[in-house]
């Protein structure tokens, strides 16, 4: 406690020294918080993201890694493999063991025109498991239906991106007709708003049954893509028994590798979050930069007390303080001036953090954030003021009194 008030007494008889010695340490501290808060942020905005397109969702695409046609790589995807009754067969072989639903899917970008407006956007056909499989609502109106599927119906259900850019006014879209290129659809729902998503705005979409879409749109009797809604943490068996499946329905060697290809949204949750955890230490050690910098600010600034209260630790010496008092004493300073500058720099990040959460940046304020900047900045403390310290306990009584 005797350290502590000769601390606190001998900093406040500088006041600016000590102010802008902490600046490094109030900035380190800082900014190593606020970096690790927009990482751990951006980390939880992205896989937020990424859950909001389907829980357990699990894409199924025709083509191997690296299959090539006489065209060149084919993107994956492109290959003509999958066929509407494999999501059908995957539903009824494996709804008793790993999945909830099975459906196809194509997609195709056309010009949507209603009156005299037009807006070009994402026309995607699927089948009635559609919003099952990416856990979605509807705001207004009804999803299609299996007889529809079945009966190629033209109709469809919009976004409200589309929405917005073909019913400005607020018009309720419901039961109206809009044209899809060259053909007529009649809207017959509407999804609630999704936000946006790891490929963009998920709500810029039209969903029509698959077999409207596939062969009056597209032109084409083959599926892009089948996606499955795997039960709650079964998404790698589900995989696994696909594969088996899949291999069997067409017929694949056993030395042979799948022609198609599956992404779990768990992968891509787990890339992502690796490279936001290395985007994080990044960022977190570029920040530590300024905090080393403090550091041999306030290692030098005591190295200058020493040099400016020599004859006070003479003094103190003379009259009977040992040489681990006067170490104590000078390393007390030291801890407390970074504490200081840690415990304003916690400030300063707390506010910075506040400020970019009312403009819609994703950035959160971690604990262990805010405990290792304390932590770090005693650390520099201890380390920046052992030699000085040293340096100041070592001096010799009759050198220390005679010093000008």
């Amino acid at each position: 406690m005797e350290c502590l008030k000769m601390a606190l007494s001998a900093l406040t008889r500088n006041k600016v020294r000590a102010s802008l010695t902490m600046l490094g340490i109030i900035v380190g501290v800082g900014a190593v918080i606020a970096m690790i808060g927009i990482g751990e942020g951006s980390k939880r905005a992205t896989l937020a993201l990424i859950q909001n397109m389907g829980s357990n969702m699990l894409t199924i695409f025709p083509g191997a890694p690296g299959t090539h046609s006489h065209h060149g790589p084919q993107a994956m995807g492109s290959a003509a493999i999958l066929k509407d009754d494999d999501a059908l067969l995957i539903h009824e072989e494996l709804a008793d063991s790993s999945i909830h639903a099975a459906t196809p899917q194509v997609s195709t970008t056309r010009p949507v025109v209603y009156q005299n407006r037009s807006y070009i956007s994402q026309l995607q056909g699927t089948g009635p498991e559609f919003l099952q499989i990416r856990g979605w609502e509807l705001e207004q109106g009804r999803f299609f239906t299996e007889r529809e599927v079945r009966g190629l119906a033209k109709v469809c259900v919009i976004g409200k991106t589309v929405q917005a850019n073909l019913f400005p006014d607020g018009e309720d879209p419901v039961d109206l007709t809009i044209r899809i290129g060259d053909l007529p659809f009649r809207i017959v729902g509407v999804l609630e708003r999704k936000g946006a998503g790891m490929w963009g705005d998920q709500d810029d979409l039209l969903v029509s049954p698959y077999t409207t879409v596939m062969r009056k749109v597209m032109g084409r009797d083959t599926i892009q893509r089948i996606l499955v809604s795997a039960h709650e943490g079964e998404a790698a068996l589900a995989e696994i028994e696909i594969i088996s499946l899949l291999r069997q329905h067409l017929k694949v060697a056993t030395q042979d590798p799948e022609p198609f290809q599956i992404r779990k949204q768990d992968d891509v949750m787990k890339i992502q979050s690796e490279q936001a955890g290395i985007l994080t230490a990044l960022l977190a050690v570029a920040a530590s930069i300024s905090l080393v910098v403090g550091g041999i600010g306030i290692s030098n600034i005591m190295l200058v007390s020493v040099t400016e209260r020599t004859r006070e630790i003479g003094i103190r010496r003379a009259l009977g303080a040992t040489q681990r008092s006067i170490l104590w004493q000078f390393l007390t300073e030291a801890v407390v001036l970074a504490t200081l500058g840690g415990l304003l720099g916690v400030a300063l990040a707390l506010v910075t953090i506040a400020i970019l959460q009312k403009v819609q940046v994703p950035v959160a304020v971690e604990t262990w954030a805010v405990m290792l900047g304390i932590g770090f900045s005693c650390g520099v403390g201890v380390i920046s003021g052992f030699l000085p310290a040293l340096k100041a306990a070592n001096l010799k009584v009759i050198d220390a009194l005679r010093y000008e």
